[in-house]
């Protein structure tokens, strides 16, 4: 245990040099972090054929004494494409019916590639403020504001956080670019991402939506066991005759 604390606190000693080196450094521009961010995604997405996983959805409403949950199966093919498979759903039944399928109906929806590309993370859709270098999760990363070019549902004003090492993104914060109704005073949300081998994959999500009736509603969302989907046979076969013809 001993050693243990003792290289724990070697590593917070050796992060906090390299921050503060790092401090040193002139930030680079907003627009060449997220274009190397959009690079390195795009490499990234080569590796594998999309993924797999698992969520689960929790709503609490204090003010209703509401509470409902639902499990939910995703699979993202190579091109982002999500489909979603609910697997279990309990408590109050108006939000299984009228909150989370339709937060899963949406997501699909916008997952296609024409939706995609007019919501994408990137210069097309949004203008970027470089703010200052900060550590997430113990990793040093490039905090960036976020400023939408469109008044648009699916698009969002806050902050984006992005690793300073492999230019993934690692947290986002924020609300809508425009209020999705009249009845919803504000809401605000917080997305956290993590890396898993050489993928980045989202670990969960806090959002409060303060609602003119019902007051504030809060749905968290778990996301587990993601991982690369396995290559296809036809796909195996492929890799190992390029492996092959490389040696």
């Amino acid at each position: 245990m001993i050693t243990r604390n003792i290289i724990a606190a070697l590593l917070l000693v050796f992060t906090a040099i390299a921050m503060s080196a790092g401090e040193n450094e002139p930030l680079p521009t907003a627009n060449a972090v997220v274009a190397t961010m959009l690079q390195r995604d795009a490499q990234r997405r080569t590796l594998a054929t999309g993924y797999q996983g698992m969520r689960r959805y929790i709503l609490e409403n204090e003010r209703m004494h509401k509470q409902a949950a639902l499990l939910a199966r995703v699979e993202s093919e190579s091109d982002g494409t999500k489909h979603f498979e609910v697997v279990e759903a309990d408590g109050w039944k108006a939000a299984e019916k009228h909150v989370f399928r339709k937060m899963l109906a949406s997501e699909a929806e916008a997952s296609s590639p024409e939706i995609r590309a007019t919501t994408q993370v990137c210069p097309q859709n949004y203008d970027f403020t470089m703010i200052d270098r900060e550590l997430v999760d113990g990793r040093p990363a490039y905090a960036l504001d976020v400023t939408p070019k469109r008044r648009e549902e699916r698009l969002f004003a806050g902050r984006i956080w992005i690793d300073a090492q492999d230019y993934a993104l690692v947290k986002v914060e924020g609300k809508p670019a425009r209020n999705p109704s009249f009845w919803i005073k504000s809401i605000h949300f917080s997305h956290i991402y993590r890396k898993s081998g050489p993928f980045w994959y989202p670990v969960s999500t806090e959002s409060v939506t303060e609602v003119r009736i019902f007051g504030t509603t809060r749905v968290t969302i778990n996301y587990f066991d993601y991982a690369p989907k396995p290559l296809r046979n036809s796909e195996t076969a492929s890799v190992r005759l390029q492996s092959g013809q490389s040696q």
